[in-house]
């Protein structure tokens, strides 16, 4: 059975669960004039509250994919990653570098299981 909640402006919904596994909408800061590394403790904090909200955490993450505007910002977006999840932990993970997210520096879009 497929789960869907989180309806966002008629075009996603923020979570879709199917046979255990949660997949995320792509999330973003809630300000857009942060640096990368504020932009990344945001998105963090945002996956947290969405994965405990749907009863998994961070320690379940499968996979990530985080697109970013400026490789050069690489590094310091790093050291926010690597502070937040434990190195047992560590999902699979792509940065893809792009031109545009609309202001943004950053967009994370990741996949969890559900104990």
């Amino acid at each position: 059975m497929v789960k869907r909640s989180g309806a966002y402006g008629g075009i996603l919904h923020e979570v879709v669960e199917h046979n255990g596994v949660l997949y995320l909408a792509g999330v973003v800061a809630e300000d857009p004039k942060m640096d990368v590394a504020a932009q990344m403790r945001d998105i963090t904090r945002q996956i947290d509250e969405v994965l405990a909200a749907n009863g998994s955490s961070k320690d379940h993450l499968l996979t990530a994919l985080i697109f970013i505007t400026d490789m050069k910002q690489k590094p310091a977006m790093n050291e926010v990653w690597k502070a937040w999840l434990a190195p047992k932990h560590l999902p699979t993970r792509a940065t893809i570098g792009v031109a545009d997210l609309d202001g943004y520096m950053l967009e994370v879009v990741v996949t969890a299981a559900k104990p």
